[in-house]
């Protein structure tokens, strides 16, 4: 069953990549960690990723955004 205008729900760094026009595949590629973590970094607000995994996200964003900081994107 189809909701128009219903969107999944984006966390912060999913409305990033969303604004900045690449895919959750790109971020995968980009950031070096699995489509799973990464579907789950976009979609789930409160997730917060361990430490490794948390590097890699925040290296990839900060090829989008330059000042980002981890607390910018995760409530750490």
């Amino acid at each position: 069953m189809f909701r128009f205008g219903k969107r999944k729900p984006r966390s912060k760094v999913g409305k990033l990549i969303d604004k900045h026009g690449y895919t959750q595949e790109e971020f995968v590629s980009a950031s070096g960690i699995s489509r799973n973590t990464i579907s789950r970094v976009c979609s789930d607000p409160k997730y917060v990723p361990s430490s490794g995994v948390l590097k890699k996200i925040m290296k990839a964003v900060r090829s989008l955004d330059t000042g980002a900081k981890a607390d910018d994107y995760f409530d750490l």
